[in-house]
């Protein structure tokens, strides 16, 4: 696997914002935090926010301590990768302004997208917002809070903390802020932070030339095409996008306007209501939650759902095209806790950073909580029936963690063999491995090395 060295790319706007929510100066929109809003309306734009609690974490079983700890985390919250949708929507409030069809909500939307495109050309768009920064930093610290034993060991014993990226700048920057974080709370790590290493076939696997029948699936398969027209032409998308068009111009311009240009406009509006929390704090004052009603705006995320779910998720059963790629990745997060604890590696740490399109399909390949369903035949996927959301599997800087605990018996004075013990953390949160899958104790979250290579037929 050919891997390409890089230095971290400097992100200096970004990290002057992000002081500003170290320093307790964020916009009351921050201060009220991810959790105060229905994340589900933003689909895989919506913030992170922890999913554990710190005070409910099972306590290791007797005997072990931690030895090693990996994760693959998407990055954190990003400008949008360009203004298109800013475009489009300016483009309709222009025309309507000119034939005087604006309605009072309608006049005010035009500065607020203005405001929102010259935020994310300012920052750069596609790049790592001051909130990212501060998610992948706050993640950081919250991982050597839960594990200070580990971290101190570490620094004792000069272990390597190795960083693996895309290469993407975003991926980077955000590889720079976590690892920032982690020095901030374990100082003693200062200097066993490696460089980055790029590796594409790992962490941008969707892109590479070993998955070209995936970029075939998404560009031509009968099925995919078919199941999201399917969805698109329901009812429900044509009143939605008529009802975000009657709130914001007057009658005689919502009907010029052709059912495909309602929905087009619609679709854009909602593209920028999902993104502009990202840039909190870089657009503080906009708000874009007016022009549309929560519920409009669920139509429109569950759209952009479906087009994940069949994209990059369990999509239809019996087909694995969508997440099969991701079995690289599930590889390598076996082949470093194996390596700890046969004695072949001597990292203390692998942290990996990464996109949605990789998080996702590991997330189905694992059987991870609400990825564990593909829909039905004949059956298009729908909230009712299917639990998969964007903004709970794969949210700006998600993240799936593995900690590998080691019994503290010497084989050498007890006879007794070392075992290994592996926690999943998933956004966080303490979460079981698929049902195969048999934990140390009932409701246990720990489960030995050698049974998870059983269940998922390493070996």
């Amino acid at each position: 696997m050919k891997r390409t060295t890089h230095l971290f790319t400097a992100m200096a706007a970004s990290l002057a914002l992000g002081l500003v929510f170290a320093s307790g100066t964020a916009s009351a929109r921050d201060r009220q935090g991810a959790a105060s809003v229905d994340r589900d309306l933003y689909g895989t734009k919506a913030p992170y926010a922890p999913q554990g609690a710190p005070d409910r974490y099972q306590r290791a079983p007797r005997g072990f301590v931690p030895v090693f700890t990996e994760n693959v985390a998407r990055h954190g919250s990003r400008a949008m990768s360009d203004s298109e949708d800013g475009d489009a929507v300016l483009d309709v409030l222009r025309r309507a302004r000119a034939s005087d069809s604006l309605t009072a909500l309608g006049a005010r939307l035009g500065p607020q997208v203005r405001s929102l495109l010259a935020a994310a050309s300012a920052l750069g768009y596609g790049n790592l917002s001051a909130r990212g920064v501060q998610e992948q930093r706050q993640t950081a610290l919250r991982m050597e809070r839960r594990l200070p034993s580990l971290f101190r060991a570490i620094a004792a014993g000069h272990e390597p903390v190795v960083v693996e990226t895309s290469g993407v700048p975003r991926a980077m920057a955000s590889a720079e802020a976590f690892t920032g974080g982690l020095v901030a709370g374990e100082p003693g790590l200062t200097g066993l932070v490696e460089a980055p290493v790029t590796d594409k076939d790992l962490l941008y696997f969707h892109k590479q030339p070993q998955n070209a029948d995936y970029e075939e699936y998404l560009e031509h398969d009968p099925d995919l095409a078919a199941v999201l027209a399917g969805i698109d032409a329901q009812p429900r998308t044509a009143q939605a996008a008529r009802h975000v068009a009657a709130r914001l111009f007057r009658p005689s311009f919502v009907a010029a306007l052709s059912p495909a240009e309602r929905n087009s406009f619609a679709r854009s509006l909602h593209q920028l209501y999902s993104a502009a929390p990202d840039l909190s704090a870089e657009a503080p004052d906009v708000d874009l939650r007016p022009y549309l009603t929560p519920e409009d705006a669920r139509w429109f995320a569950y759209l952009d759902d479906a087009e994940e779910f069949y994209g990059k998720g369990p999509a239809f059963a019996g087909r694995t095209i969508t997440y099969r790629m991701a079995g690289v990745l599930l590889d390598d997060l076996f082949a470093q806790v194996e390596a700890k604890a046969d004695g072949t590696g001597g990292k203390g740490a692998v942290l990996r950073f990464t996109h949605a399109e990789e998080i996702e399909p590991l997330a189905a390949l694992m059987g991870l909580p609400g990825s564990t369903e593909p829909a039905a035949p004949g059956r298009a996927y729908t909230y009712r029936d299917n639990p998969w959301r964007g903004a709970e599997v794969a949210p700006m800087a998600a993240n799936i963690q593995w900690d590998l605990y080691a019994s503290m018996a010497d084989p050498g004075r007890s006879g007794k063999p070392v075992t290994y013990l592996v926690r999943m953390l998933y956004n966080e949160k303490e979460t079981a491995f698929k049902p195969s899958c048999k934990p140390v104790a009932k409701g246990s979250y720990f489960y030995r090395l050698d049974e998870l290579e059983r269940c998922f037929g390493r070996g």
